[in-house]
């Protein structure tokens, strides 16, 4: 067992990440105090020894915390963040998150506390699977995967090192971003694919003979389709929360799309191969870079 990070934490969330962030800390021997607004996941979580105290209420489970872990979806941190104002600007407490979308998460902000809280490191866990809930946590889940923050120029050095050191803890690598330009990549790199992921599904299972397909889908569409089985809810939030970023991508895929389409409908195979060729090298190079993380 590690030294702990900070003695006393609250996650308010207990999904995969939220249940995760609490594993991984209380494996290290940190109080875990927790709320969710489902009390049958703060209840499993007691039961699967994940946390230590499920709270009633936002503010409970957040009493006494050095650490506060906002681990619920997008569209629901306001309230939460409403709930926990007293904690805000407090340098002995650690504010942190989890979403995808990080400009949203700093309007929400803004609309409770009027700004951004000094002790707020905004962060997101790129980690996950296509598994949802608190039996699906797992201590282990963020090691060897990329964490950003998005630190503000006003926030706490302090509050900052702490919410690296947990990441770190957990066996995460951990880098900076832009807020602007964390959700213009992450548009890229996991909204599209996500969305992309789920149309693709829904357009098979729309048709008459979609039982035959899937009876007879092969690895690849297995492999691409498995992010359809994440959290709807989630995802909603995510998607509708980075709009601009996502409808600029998705636009510039539509237009390659179209061009799919007419190389094919022409029999320019000169063409087609080059396209998969450029995709190819370019797939090869990402797993190059994979297999040297691991």
């Amino acid at each position: 067992m590690t030294n702990p990070v900070v003695s006393r934490a609250a996650v308010i969330g207990l999904g995969l990440i939220g249940g995760s962030v609490a594993a991984a800390l209380r494996q290290q021997g940190c109080y875990v105090s927790s709320y969710d607004i489902d009390v049958s996941n703060t209840a499993s979580g007691l039961d699967l020894g994940i946390i230590d105290n499920a709270a009633e209420t936002v503010s409970d489970a957040a009493e006494g915390a050095e650490l506060i872990v906002v681990a619920v979806p997008i569209l629901s941190m306001m309230e939460v963040f409403s709930a926990i104002e007293e904690s805000f600007d407090q340098p002995h407490i650690a504010i942190t998150d989890v979403g995808s979308v990080k400009g949203e998460v700093l309007n929400s902000l803004k609309q409770v506390a009027g700004k951004i809280p000094n002790n707020f490191v905004p962060g997101h866990p790129i980690a996950g699977s296509e598994m949802n809930g608190i039996a699906a946590a797992d201590a282990d889940l963020f090691r060897q995967h990329q964490v950003i923050l998005t630190p503000l120029e006003n926030t706490f050095e302090d509050s900052t090192s702490r919410v690296v050191q947990m990441w770190q803890s957990f066996g995460a690598d951990v880098s900076s971003m832009q807020v602007d330009h964390h959700d213009i990549v992450l548009a890229q790199t996991s909204h599209l694919p996500h969305l992309l992921a789920y149309a693709l599904i829904d357009t098979l299972s729309s048709q008459g003979d979609s039982l035959e397909i899937f009876d007879y889908a092969a690895g690849g569409l297995r492999d691409f389709s498995r992010i359809a089985s994440s959290d709807p809810t989630m995802w909603r939030d995510i998607l509708t929360s980075n709009s601009g970023p996502l409808l600029t991508i998705l636009d510039r895929y539509m237009a390659e799309l179209a061009e799919v389409r007419e190389i094919i409908e022409q029999d320019r195979t000169g063409d087609l191969f080059d396209l998969l060729q450029r995709a190819k090298q370019a797939r090869d190079h990402f797993s190059s870079i994979l297999e040297k993380r691991s």
